[in-house]
């Protein structure tokens, strides 16, 4: 009696874990299709599930979007902790991190706005991870300031947000990479103290 309901119970794991890859899966695909806006109802459908069922696994937009980052995470830390190595000057550094918030943000169409919302409270899932990005940010920027490279009156919230507006402009409809550089360099230039600008492509 006991090894059948253990049985059971791992058959009904099974299941419930193959639905969630299943949503996570479809959800990768359809936002990368549709951004971030596109309808959970849909996810659900195309995966070939209950509307219902997503929502156990999932119960609104930000806590599927927070588990398809996470799924990110193993590039951000590798990237990470190449800038923390000690071969990048800290300026170089937290440019470079800077770049790759920005690239993260782009995952998905639409994807900075519910990031910078996120930003403003605690109770969306995507919070704690935003607010991660802005803690390693002003490890960066501390050590940036501490070299003399970066402005003092500078915060790392402000350059997490920047970086998404950034993401935001590159990932638009009518923006091309040209605008997106120079929102970049913009960036760069109003944290730094004097180093050299890059050069950007306005063609």
């Amino acid at each position: 009696m006991q090894g059948m309901t253990t049985d059971k119970t791992r058959a009904l794991r099974a299941d419930a874990q193959r639905n969630r890859d299943r949503i996570l899966d479809t959800a990768e695909q359809y936002f990368s299709e549709h951004g971030v806006s596109g309808s959970l109802d849909a996810i659900a459908k195309q995966a070939g599930i209950g509307a219902g069922t997503l929502y156990r696994h999932f119960p609104n937009r930000e806590t599927l979007l927070a588990a398809l980052l996470t799924a990110r995470d193993d590039a951000l830390v590798a990237r990470r902790d190449h800038l923390r190595g000690g071969s990048v000057n800290a300026a170089d550094a937290l440019d470079g991190w800077l770049d790759a918030i920005t690239a993260w943000a782009g995952a998905f169409a639409g994807l900075p706005e519910p990031l910078r919302a996120a930003t403003t409270t605690s109770s969306s899932p995507l919070s704690v991870t935003c607010q991660g990005f802005i803690t390693t940010t002003e490890e960066f920027l501390q050590a940036a300031q501490d070299d003399g490279s970066a402005r003092r009156d500078v915060r790392a919230r402000d350059l997490f947000l920047a970086a998404l507006a950034t993401s935001w402009v590159r990932g638009a409809a009518l923006a091309d990479d040209a605008s997106a550089a120079a929102l970049a360099e913009l960036t760069r230039n109003g944290w730094a103290t004097t180093r050299p600008a890059r050069a950007v492509d306005d063609r």
